[in-house]
């Protein structure tokens, strides 16, 4: 081998040591860079919480998640929004079966379903995570407390409503969001029960809309060709109402047909603006959300906690819209 080939490779060789010295050295600090600053963001945070809603884009939960994340900020917590993009049981058990064995320090959810809920609740508060639950409650299960709506009475109050703005005549359909889980079950078991007893109420069919708006106008439009008979529509859901106003809209029948919606999203404000929906039931879900987090919060630092808070509930007319943004209601929870 030439002299040249031989400084050649010997200098190839230098090289490549050098080189991968440096590779070393600098893959070590990329990866241990950020290490020191990451253990020290997290320790400002004193737990970690999860809230599961029913449906991750449903306007009415994202109220719900503005205030947790809100009480989230004000206390110092990590607080995770994740659940289903649809409504969906199963989704939503494995959703919190993941937080479990991410081992965090409370789970905040709806409780939908006593079959399915109850057994996976009373597991998880077994393993040391307390639940609460919220807008829709477990009761039968052992989670630690339940902050919302007393969903049985939110449905009384519709019923009541309904009665003395039609002076107790009316042939009624009903649109739920669900058959099966409790908190729209009970809303309409309180709205049966108001109107039982008033001779010129009529119940005249009762839909499912999959807590959607497209498939609550199409039940809707069913009805009307089924039942021509049928003068007042109560929703459940908070999109149950704006599915049935669009579809008396397009049929012009607004001057004839009563509307009762649940909650005040802007579209079903916008609605009760232009005398299209009637009235609605209020809901406070900011502070179910807010609220929620303190009282997470008291539980783990040994306070005790009421078993059941009610939020507020009402019901809204167009009278009772504040002047000027009717439709940004919600920002003033």
């Amino acid at each position: 081998m030439g002299r040249y080939s031989i400084m050649a490779y010997t200098f190839g060789a230098l090289f490549f040591i050098v080189s991968f010295s440096f590779s070393i050295f600098y893959g070590v600090k990329v990866v241990t860079h950020d290490l020191p600053s990451e253990k020290t963001s997290l320790e400002k945070y004193r737990y970690h919480f999860v809230l599961v809603p029913e449906e991750l884009d449903n306007e009415y939960w994202r109220l719900v998640e503005k205030g947790a994340k809100a009480a989230a900020n004000d206390y110092g917590i990590v607080l995770e929004y994740v659940g289903p993009k649809q409504s969906n049981i199963d989704d939503h058990l494995k959703t919190i079966e993941m937080s479990v064995a991410s081992k965090v320090d409370g789970i905040m959810t709806q409780g939908l379903s006593d079959e399915q809920f109850t057994p996976l609740i009373n597991r998880v508060i077994e393993k040391g995570i307390p639940v609460i639950t919220v807008d829709t409650d477990a009761s039968n299960s052992k989670r630690m407390a339940y902050i919302g709506t007393d969903n049985y009475y939110s449905g009384y109050l519709a019923g009541r409503a309904l009665i003395a703005d039609t002076k107790g005549k009316a042939n009624v359909a009903i649109i739920t969001g669900s058959f099966y889980k409790n908190h729209q079950i009970q809303r309409v078991k309180g709205f049966e029960d108001a109107v039982k007893a008033e001779k010129g109420i009529k119940i005249i069919d009762i839909q499912e809309s999959d807590i959607s708006r497209v498939i609550a106008a199409e039940k809707a439009y069913q009805i009307l060709q089924a039942h021509p008979e049928v003068n007042a529509f109560y929703g459940t859901s908070a999109l149950d109402g704006i599915g049935i106003a669009q579809v008396v809209k397009k049929y012009k029948k607004n001057d004839q047909i009563y509307i009762m919606g649940f909650d005040t999203l802007p579209e079903t404000l916008e609605y009760i603006r232009k005398g299209m929906i009637n009235a609605t039931v209020v809901q406070e879900p900011y502070e179910m959300g807010y609220e929620a987090v303190k009282m997470m919060i008291d539980l783990i630092e040994g306070k005790k906690v009421p078993s059941v808070i009610h939020t507020n509930t009402k019901i809204l007319r167009v009278g009772d819209l504040p002047p000027g943004h009717p439709d940004r209601m919600e920002e003033r929870q």
